[in-house]
C-alpha cells in the first residue's frame, strides 16, 4: 500500500514523550521522521526506564516511540552544524519540538528563523503550559499538567486522595493533537501554499480532554464532586462504575435502574426511581456493592446480557490477549534490535483495510548522520 505521507520530511527537535509521540504516528503513516539529537546525550528519553529495562543502551520507553524514524546528531551551538541543520529546514515540511518557551529562539530556531529558511514550513511547538503566563517556564512533564488542570479529581472515590491516571495520558493526548493539526496544516498549504505555526501544550490538552466537565462548571459555577461509592463519572448517575463480585470485578455503565434490576433482582433496589439515580447515587451504588459481589462476575454478564445492558468484565492485559476480539484486531507487531527482538503495539489506523506496519527499530543516536550530509551535499551539487 501506498503510505500516505510518503514524501513527507519532519524534522523531530523533541525528547521524552509528547514531540516523540507525534514523530512516531507521522513515521507510521508514511512520513520520513528525522530525529535531530545532541551528540554524545540524544533524546533525554534514551535515559528514561521503564521497570529499568533497556535495549541497545537505550531505554525501552526510548524503542517504544521512536521506532521507525532516522537521527541526524548535531550540535545546535556549532556553525558547522548548524550548516547542515539549516539545509535539512530547506528540505523539510514539518518541524516539531517540545522545549520550553525561549530555547529555540536562543538558538535561532524558532517560527520566525525558520520560515525564513522555508517559508511554507510547518512549525509545531509543544509546551507544558503555553508561552505566556508565570507557568510558561516550568517544566512539562504529565504528572504535573495532570495536577494543575484538575485532572486527578476525576478519578477516584469522593474522599480519596487526588489520583493521576496511570499512563502520560497528557503527553499521549497532545502528541495527536499535535498530528491532527500537522494533517489540517499539510492540506491547508496544499490548497493555499502557505505553510503554519501550531501551537500547543499539555495544559490545553488536558482541559480540552475535560471539556465536560469544564462546560458543566461553566453553567452552575459548581465543582464537580466524585460519587462516594466506586466513582466512575462524576457527573454521571447510578450505576455508572466498576463493582467487585465474587470472583473479580464487572463494569456497569448507563442504564434504567428499572431495567437492571429486572436483570439482577435486588429488593433493596426497587425502592429507588430513576429520579433518584444522580441526587442518591451514593446510596444506590452502596446497594450494588453489596448485591454485586453474592455472585461471580460470568453470572452477572449472563443476567444482564440478556437485556442488552451496557456491561463488560473488567480484564487485566492478560486475560484481554485470550480474548478472540483482541486476537481478530492483530495489534501487535514486532521489530529487531541487533539480536533482540521487542514485541510492541501496531498503528491503530487502517486504510482500505490495510494495517500500518514496520519493523525498523529506533535509531541510534546520530546513526543517519553522514547518510544525511551526504543526501545535503549531493543536492548542493
Amino acid at each position: 500500500m501506498q503510505l500516505p505521507l510518503k514524501g513527507i520530511t519532519i524534522l523531530e527537535f523533541s525528547q521524552y514523550l509528547s514531540g516523540p509521540c507525534a514523530g512516531l504516528r507521522l513515521a507510521d503513516l508514511g512520513a520520513r521522521v528525522i530525529k535531530i539529537e545532541r551528540p554524545g546525550k540524544g533524546d533525554s528519553g534514551r535515559q528514561l526506564s521503564i521497570k529499568n529495562l533497556w535495549v541497545d543502551e537505550s531505554s525501552l520507553l526510548f524503542h517504544t516511540i521512536n521506532r521507525n524514524k532516522e537521527s541526524y546528531a548535531a550540535d545546535l551551538k556549532s556553525t558547522e552544524d548548524m550548516f547542515f541543520v539549516k539545509q535539512l529546514i530547506a528540505k523539510a515540511d514539518v518541524v516539531i519540538h517540545n522545549f520550553r518557551p525561549g530555547v529555540m529562539e536562543a538558538i535561532e530556531l524558532d517560527y520566525i528563523s525558520v520560515k525564513k529558511i522555508k517559508p511554507d514550513i510547518i512549525y509545531t511547538e509543544i509546551s507544558g503550559y503555553g508561552k505566556k503566563g508565570p507557568w510558561s517556564h516550568k517544566p512539562g512533564q504529565d504528572l504535573l499538567t495532570q495536577a494543575i488542570s484538575g485532572l486527578a479529581y476525576s478519578t477516584g472515590n469522593k474522599d480519596d486522595n487526588p489520583l493521576p491516571f496511570g499512563l502520560g495520558i497528557g503527553d499521549y493526548l497532545c502528541g495527536n493533537q499535535a498530528v491532527q493539526s500537522i494533517l489540517a496544516a499539510l492540506i491547508r498549504r496544499q490548497k493555499t501554499g502557505r505553510g503554519a505555526l501550531l501551537e500547543l501544550s499539555l495544559l490545553e490538552t488536558l482541559i480540552d480532554f475535560q471539556f465536560e466537565f469544564f462546560t458543566t462548571y461553566f453553567q452552575t459555577n459548581q465543582q464537580h464532586l466524585r460519587s462516594s461509592v466506586n466513582n466512575g463519572h462524576s457527573l454521571l448517575s447510578a450505576p455508572y462504575g466498576i463493582y467487585q463480585t465474587a470472583n473479580g470485578y464487572i463494569a456497569v455503565a448507563m442504564m434504567p435502574l428499572e431495567k437492571l434490576n429486572v436483570a439482577i433482582q435486588s429488593e433493596e433496589l426497587k425502592k429507588f426511581t430513576e429520579k433518584d439515580a444522580f441526587e442518591k447515587r451514593d446510596e444506590i451504588k452502596a446497594i450494588l456493592t453489596q448485591h454485586f459481589i453474592t455472585d461471580t462476575t460470568d453470572t452477572w454478564l449472563t443476567k444482564m446480557n440478556l437485556y442488552d445492558l451496557w456491561v463488560m468484565p473488567v480484564l487485566n492485559w492478560e486475560q484481554l490477549m485470550q480474548t478472540s476480539t483482541y486476537q481478530g484486531l492483530n495489534m501487535e507487531q514486532e521489530f529487531a534490535v541487533g539480536n533482540k527482538k521487542i514485541k510492541t503495539t501496531r498503528c491503530p489506523i487502517r486504510i482500505n483495510k490495510q494495517y500500518f506496519l514496520s519493523d525498523i527499530p529506533a535509531p541510534k543516536l546520530g546513526e543517519h548522520t553522514e547518510k544525511l550530509k551526504s543526501e545535503l551535499v549531493k543536492e548542493k551539487i
